[in-house]
């Protein structure tokens, strides 16, 4: 396996650290780690999109070509929405600056916010969606750097078991970080106003509600901080379960889903023939 592979995998790992820790302005310290870590991400990313412009190249020239499978299309046009999509968080992340950033004056600093919350908890759900689609990849990734050539029985179980503990765990996160909430509130955040949404209020951000966790309210600016305010600490294993258990609910129903497919599909070319 070529060596751009696990620099790829080592890559999306920090990628994957940094980006659920973002969910907590109060993490390692406060805002000043979320906005500089927030720049590392965005280099990162672009890093990324870097190491695999090659199949963008690829899928972009064939995208009129018939025989180009679905599959294929629908992995672009996901990456697609996730290339819009971290570009507004990142950007607006930028606009809404109170550390890095922090002579940066936009109209309505609110709206910036308020949007760059919600795209980040739908990002959250397509991120596991893709890494769902390319779960066999990691493991083929994770299998060479620990010299695993063929998978025992008790090994399949020990995974299927792991599967359904962490799906149990994420579906409990899910409820207990009101993501539904907030996913309804990514598709309904453009064209409407902070207060139509909800965004700001208990109902929306709760103590376990994501970005506001530990916030102070009332007087402290739209990021939910004085300027210059460091904030306190949290929980970073907290913090990275929580967001992580999310987003591999996302994971594995992509994944079984990608499984069923193919299965189904060998099964029909199996009675063609």
């Amino acid at each position: 396996m070529k060596k751009i592979n696990f620099v790829k995998f080592a890559l999306d790992v920090v990628m994957g650290l940094l980006f659920v820790l973002f969910f907590n302005k109060n993490v390692l310290g406060g805002l000043a780690f979320h906005e500089i870590a927030g720049l590392f991400f965005a280099g990162a990313y672009i890093t990324h999109i870097l190491l695999n412009l090659g199949w963008v190249k690829r899928v972009t020239l064939k995208m009129f070509d018939r025989s180009l499978s679905w599959r294929v299309r629908g992995s672009y046009a996901l990456n697609l929405l996730l290339l819009v999509s971290m570009t507004f968080i990142i950007v607006s992340g930028i606009m809404v600056s109170h550390v890095v950033f922090p002579n940066i004056n936009v109209g309505n600093e609110g709206w910036f916010k308020m949007t760059h919350i919600s795209v980040s908890f739908l990002v959250l759900a397509l991120v596991g969606i893709h890494v769902g689609l390319h779960w066999q990849w990691v493991v083929n990734i994770c299998k060479k750097m620990t010299n695993i050539k063929k998978s025992r029985a008790w090994m399949r179980y020990v995974a299927q078991g792991l599967t359904l503990i962490v799906l149990l765990f994420g579906l409990y996160q899910i409820n207990q970080t009101s993501f539904v909430t907030h996913l309804k509130s990514s598709v309904s955040a453009f064209g409407v106003n902070t207060q139509q949404t909800g965004f700001g209020g208990k109902e929306a951000f709760g103590e376990r509600g994501g970005m506001s966790e530990g916030r102070p309210s009332g007087g402290e600016g739209q990021s939910g901080f004085k300027r210059g305010e460091k904030g306190g600490n949290v929980n970073v294993v907290t913090v990275i379960l929580t967001y992580t258990g999310i987003m591999a609910v996302f994971v594995i129903v992509a994944y079984y889903l990608r499984k069923l497919s193919l299965y189904r599909k060998k099964k029909t070319v199996a009675n063609q023939n």
